[in-house]
């Protein structure tokens, strides 16, 4: 499961806003989605095209569909990853708001969640599961980076996937 904001959107000053005089982090680009700001990282999105000889990827972002309808062109991911619906209104101060349409679409499965909002009640989810669970918080200002790619490797490789 991958998030956007904070995992391949980032923030110049890691509050969630667009700091004016921070600039764009490090590896990201401006561009302007449906009139907001996004500083994309094209580092993160190397680093999911590398995942994805390993693993499902599945958007678990609030931008559902549109993911497909902007990420791909602009960043040079596949066209067509599947996404999740969410039944509430979506925020980023807490990621719990996405629990049930991550365990819906994951059943049973072994699962790996990154996003920059996990909290203790996406802990608390994660460790009731049945399945093998991997939670991994990104730093909102640099995304998704070799450290956490190489923790999910890592988890991939413990599980007996190449």
């Amino acid at each position: 499961m991958v998030d956007i904001d904070g995992v391949i959107s980032l923030f110049a000053d890691g509050t969630g806003q667009l700091g004016p005089a921070s600039g764009p982090p490090a590896g990201a680009r401006f561009h302007s989605i449906e009139g907001i700001p996004h500083f994309l990282s094209a580092i993160a999105a190397a680093h999911l095209l590398a995942l994805a000889e390993h693993f499902e990827l599945v958007w678990a972002s609030g931008w559902e569909e549109r993911a497909n309808e902007h990420l791909p062109h602009l960043l040079g991911l596949p066209s067509e990853m599947p996404f999740l619906r969410f039944e509430r209104a979506v925020g980023r101060s807490n990621a719990h708001w996405k629990l049930d349409a991550i365990e819906g679409y994951a059943g049973g499965r072994p699962l790996a969640w990154v996003d920059d909002a996990l909290d203790e009640d996406c802990r608390a989810w994660a460790a009731r599961r049945g399945a093998p669970t991997l939670l991994v918080q990104t730093d909102p200002r640099r995304g998704l980076t070799a450290t956490e790619v190489e923790l999910l490797m890592g988890w991939a490789r413990e599980l007996g996937r190449p």
